[in-house]
Parts: C-alpha cells; structure tokens; sequence
C-alpha cells in the first residue's frame, strides 16, 4: 500500500503545482473514515481507495480524480455525506464522488435492478465527466486483484461476469487497453476455471520450450526493419489468455488449431516510418490476405490508432505485428486518459459520440432488464466499418444490419427508415453487413419503427430507441380505446361528468392525469365498476353483482388502431374487416378480437365482452383459408394465381394433409374486407384445380 509522502510525491512528480495540503487532507481523511473497517483480504479497508488513486496516479490525472479516489468509498462505506465532500474538499470533488458512489437507496432492490440503477446513475455522472468513469474503472481493477479473497463463489463469479459485460468493455471503449487486459484476465479465471487454467498451463509449456523464439523472431524483425534503415523498438509477446480462449470459442477450434498464438509491436519515430516498416514486413515475409487493418488512417471511435498485419514466418508458423508511433502506443495503451491534461483549461469533456449513444439509451430503456441488455450491446467491441454515400464512417458491431446503420447514423433517421440500399442496390433491412458497404438509408416521413426489427437489430441503441418508440405507440393506442371505453362508462352514468368529478376520480384512483386512467382503463387494469364509483361514489348500486361493466349503447370502434399494439386480432378466427366482431378484455392484456361465431369465445368466460365494430375505411386484415387442390402438376401454381389475380397476398402457405389424390393447405393473406376475402374463395372454387376451398 502506498504512503500518504509517496502518494503525493507520485502527484508533485507530474504536477508540481498540486494542492499538498488537500492531498495530505484527502488521505487522512479516508483513513479516520474508513477506521477499523476490513476487506475480504483481512488489509485495512482504506487500502482499496489509497490503491486505486496510486493507479490514479500511473495516468498522471489531476488532484481532483486522486482525491476523487481516496474519497470514493466514504459515502457509500462510512457515515461521511457528499454534503460532507463538498465541505472539506469542494463541490467539484463532491460531484465527483456522487457519480461513482452506488445508491444507498437501492440496496433493498432485486440483484437487477439493483445493477442497473448503479449503472444509470454511473452512465449519467460519467456523461457529465469521464473522470468518473477513470475512478470508477481504476476501482474495479483493483476489487478484481483481489477478487479471491471473497468466499462465496455466486458473489466472485457475479463480481466478474459483470466485470466480463460492462467494466472490460467500456474500458475498450475510452482505449484503455492495459485495464480491459487485466480486467478479462481476472474476470476469465473465475468465469471459465478449468479454460483458464488449460489455455495458461499451455502457454507455460510454449514459453518453457520455445528456447527463447520469441526474443530470436523479434531481433529478426528489428534486423530487417535495421537494415531498411528504420529505428524500431520491437517486442514480442504471447497473445492475452482471454483472446485465444475467444477466437478458440468464436472459430470452434482447438489450442493447436490456434495458428497465431505469438504477437510483436514495433515502435517506430513517426507516421511515415510506420508505412514504410510495413513495406519492409510485407517484402521480407508473406503476409495473410484478409488480416490488414489500417487504424492509422480509420482509427477506431476509442482513438485507438496502429497498423496490423498477419505474417507467415518459418515453417508456417503465423504472427501477429502491430505497427505505431511511440506517441500512438502511449494512448493505445491507456485511450482517454493519456490525453487528460490536468492544467486547467484543456479538459475533455467526454461527450464523444459513443457516450451520447449510452446516455440516449439510458433515456429510452424501461426497465432493468432492458437497460443492461442495451448496455452491454452498445459497450461492445466494434467489428466493421460502413459509409454512408457521403463518405462519412461508422464503426457497427458485427452482424449490424441497415437499421442499426441508420440508428447509429441519427435516432430520427433510424425512425423514419423504410428502405436501404448497400453498395447501390435494394436490399432487405435485415441484411447484415460487411466491412467497407456504403449504405443509403431510405426514409419516408409518415414511417415508424417497427417491432419486427428487435428480431434482427444488434445495437443497443437501435434496440432502446425501438422500444421506446413501440411503447409510445401501444401507450397512445391504449389511450385512445382507453377514451372510447370512458366515454362509454359516462354514458351508463346518471349524471352529467364534468372536469372536477374526473380531477377526484383521478386523485381517488391514485393516477396521475387522464392519459394515466385511460391507459388504465383500455388495458383493463380497472375494472370498469371501480371506475364508476371513483367519478360518482355510489352510482353502482344498482348494477346486478353479475356484470362486470354497464351495457353498452353503442359498439366500440377499432378504426385507426393498429393490430398488435393495441388489440390483437385472435388467430383462431381471424376476423377482417365486415365480421361481427366482439373483444375479450383480461387485465394488462390487449383486447382480443373476434368473430362474434368463434367458438374459443367460450373460453372468455373470465374476461370483460365489449362490443367492437371496425370502423369506416378500416384498414385490412389477415384472413385464413383452407384450400383442398387435386393432386397434380401445376394446381399449386393455379392456386397462387387466383391469389394474386385477386390482389390478396399471401402471407403463410403450409401443407397440412395429402390424401391422394388430395392435398390440403391453409392458406393466409392480406384481404380488406370480408367481401375481398368472400370473392377470393368463390374464386377458388370455380377452379378445375381446387376440389374445396373454405374459410378458417
């Protein structure tokens, strides 16, 4: 552990202007706090917070952060307050604190939302400023140092699978290579033991045999580089256990089958000599097609900067070489940090593109589940490059498709997207993309998301703001069934119901406004009686026990709503426009509509009936038919035309039974009414090719 004189020698060495007195205070201050308190270790607790503000330190960041992580733990550990920060060390340390600080308040919560509630909290801090993101992760490699100490194995793994999802993966993403590193390789060693122990065991093995290869290939490129004339720094080391374990996991291979186990850096002056120490490799040794990146010219969204190729050496063994200037590998290995400047003046604010992705995805996840998921996903490693016909790039995680392009491009563009075109040809959303596309994205004003789209988007970003954007359609569908219901319910009323009869009836009902009660009410949360006694105490009384609602005067329209969002139409029956139609309403369901003859309404006996009618100029549904042709060449064909000569298209088509010299389909497709889908089926059954035709 350091010392209290070492610490801010450690400080003064790189800032000679630092506050002594603060620091000295700082540190004293967390020792008295923290008192007799232990770690699972049996050290003193204030080890960890002195611990974390040495690593602190090894990035050269200002007093603030340092005192920032003696002090990280006080609230959150001891009796200390930030009211308390802000008075002994300023309001500057003491927002600080409060980013990295958990809730104390959700202690009591479920282990996941407990999780997602600090990540919030910490997302939204760090967006304000990313030093709280360099404490915070300076404070979760040193709990992983000593994550063995802990005794119980559920808590070392949880402590590392979150480790593994969000610490290892934003550390990559603000560059800080050196922790994600050491991060994955604590995290890996709980996670995967047994993979662990195999993957190290064999690169103890390699090392104990290689008869110092290793140092013998990295002289043989300093040499070549030496004699092209270039001064190079060339070092050579086996790849992070982690990485083989992935590509091995990834590739579905075997140790042996990992051809390139070795990897070598090479150091060069200046930007120029990296292009050229790349020549002089390519000249002197094969070079793998497809390896070559470029992240020199296209670094990636952390800053991370360097060449990398894939060499065939002597008998066929592969390495890897990475390329970069010495200014580069300083910020390679520690990203954001190594530009901090601790003058004043020059501070970078973290709002880089990335971050405002996270803090939008903050914004539009609705529950616990929702927000680590979409978290995790926009953390991850960034795996392709696309453009957009303008030139401008976009790093995408492998798999991403056009709508995730469009997302990442503009939240608003990814809303209204209808269609896209990938290297100037018309291609399906779902289409996932490669390296190097140039994608169009096709809009159109009236467009929305849609809830397909969560099958096949990769992106957290697309995902929340998907999400969110269903939710807000199904919120206002509810509403608006919501109000036709009400309006229903006031007309059984025997009285007139003004604006202050709903203001009580609001406040007795415990919701917020009116939008609240008419979602409340179209989802049948509230039962229609409890309605009727929250506007007007007492006008129940004389409804028989047996109803669950007043009788209704007039049916109530679907028109304008959307099937899925705010009432599902029933499959059993599937009711189209001109069907007599009824709905079933269960609570915090939608309604679901059918055909007023559908025998499964028998089963409704626990939900409210209400009565529906589709509305004029309603829109089209999907109806079934069960088609039963001759079996012979070309009926099938037959069929389908009849389908498209009467514009209904078909949606599904199954075999259901072949009773020679039968066979049987059921057929769905679009129809806009029940005429459209009456002629369709007399259609069919004028057909030599079709012995029965009947709707399902």
């Amino acid at each position: 552990m350091l010392r209290q004189y070492e610490l801010v020698e450690r400080v003064k060495a790189y800032d000679p202007d630092a506050d002594e007195a603060a620091l000295n205070r700082a540190y004293v201050y967390t020792v008295q706090k923290h008192g007799s308190q232990k770690r699972a270790s049996g050290d003193p607790y204030f080890s960890h917070p002195v611990e974390v503000a040495g690593l602190m330190t090894d990035l050269k960041l200002d007093q603030q952060t340092i005192i920032t992580a003696l002090l990280h733990d006080t609230v959150e550990d001891t009796l200390v307050t930030i009211e308390d920060i802000e008075a002994n060390f300023g309001s500057e340390v003491a927002r600080l604190v409060d980013g990295v600080t958990k809730l104390s308040k959700i202690e009591a919560m479920p282990e996941n939302e407990r999780a997602a509630e600090n990540l919030r909290k910490f997302l939204l801090a760090m967006s304000e400023d990313i030093r709280v993101l360099l404490v915070k992760l300076g404070d979760r490699l040193h709990n992983m140092r000593t994550l063995h100490f802990i005794k119980s194995p559920e808590k070392r793994q949880r402590i590392a699978r979150e480790t593994m999802d969000i610490y290892a993966p934003l550390a990559e993403r603000v560059g800080m290579y050196e922790y994600m590193r050491e991060m994955q390789l604590l995290a890996f060693e709980q996670l995967e033991p047994e993979g662990y122990r195999t993957i190290t065991g064999r690169l103890e093995q390699i090392r104990a045999q290689d008869g110092g290869q290793v140092d013998a290939i990295a002289l043989e490129i300093k040499q070549a580089l030496s004699a092209a004339g270039l001064q190079v720094e060339v070092s050579g080391r086996e790849k992070h256990p982690y990485s083989i374990w992935r590509k091995m996991a990834e590739r579905h291979v075997s140790f042996e089958q990992v051809t390139d186990i070795m990897a070598f850096r090479v150091i060069t002056h200046d930007v120029d000599d990296c292009y050229r120490a790349l020549g002089v490799l390519h000249r002197t040794w094969q070079f793998i097609p497809g390896r070559f990146k470029d992240y020199i010219s296209t670094p990636k969204t952390n800053g991370y900067r360097s060449l990398h190729t894939a060499l065939i050496y002597q008998n066929s063994m592969r390495v890897e070489v990475q390329v970069r200037t010495r200014e580069m590998h300083r910020t390679n290995e520690f990203g954001l940090a190594a530009h901090w400047a601790y003058k004043q003046g020059n501070r970078p604010d973290g709002q880089v593109g990335w971050l405002r992705d996270l803090i939008e995805i903050v914004d539009a996840s609705n529950d616990p589940e929702e927000l680590l998921e979409h978290t995790r996903l926009a953390i991850y490693q960034d795996r392709i490059f696309a453009f957009t016909p303008k030139g401008a790039l976009f790093q995408l995680p492998k798999g991403a498709t056009a709508v995730d392009f469009a997302f990442a491009v503009h939240t608003d563009l990814g809303a209204q997207t209808v269609g896209a075109k990938i290297n100037g040809r018309h291609m399906p959303l779902r289409t996932p993309l490669n390296n190097g596309d140039v994608v169009e994205i096709i809009k159109g004003k009236s467009a929305e998301p849609q809830l397909s789209w969560l099958g096949f988007v990769v992106t957290g970003k697309a995902r929340a703001s998907i999400r969110r954007a269903v939710r807000m359609k199904e919120r206002a569908e509810i509403a608006a069934l919501g109000q036709q219901l009400f309006d229903e319910i006031v007309a059984q009323m025997p009285a007139k119901i003004g604006k202050k009869a709903i203001r009580e009836a609001l406040a007795r009902l415990e919701l917020e406004d009116e939008e609240d009660l008419m979602i409340a009410i179209g989802s049948a949360k509230l039962p229609d009686r409890e309605v009727m006694e929250a506007l007007m105490p007492g006008s129940t009384a004389q409804l028989p026990e047996v109803e669950h609602r007043p009788r209704q005067e007039r049916a109530v329209s679907i028109r304008g709503l959307t099937p899925g969002v705010a009432f599902t139409l029933a499959e059993c029956c599937r009711p189209v426009p001109g069907d007599r139609i009824v709905g079933l309403r269960r609570p915090n369901e939608t309604v679901e509509v059918h055909t007023i003859d559908c025998l499964e309404l028998a089963n409704g006996v626990d939900a409210d009936w209400v009565d529906l009618q589709w509305g004029k100029r309603s829109q089209g549904a999907v109806g079934g038919i069960r088609v039963t042709l001759y079996d012979r060449t070309g009926t099938l064909a037959e069929m389908a035309s009849i389908f498209a000569k009467g514009h209904a298209n078909v949606v599904t088509l199954s075999q259901t039974q072949t009773e020679s010299p039968f066979v049987t389909y059921e057929v769905t497709a679009d129809f806009t009414d029940l005429a459209h889908l009456t002629r369709t089926v007399s259609a069919l059954r004028a057909s030599d090719a079709v012995a029965q035709a009947d709707r399902i």
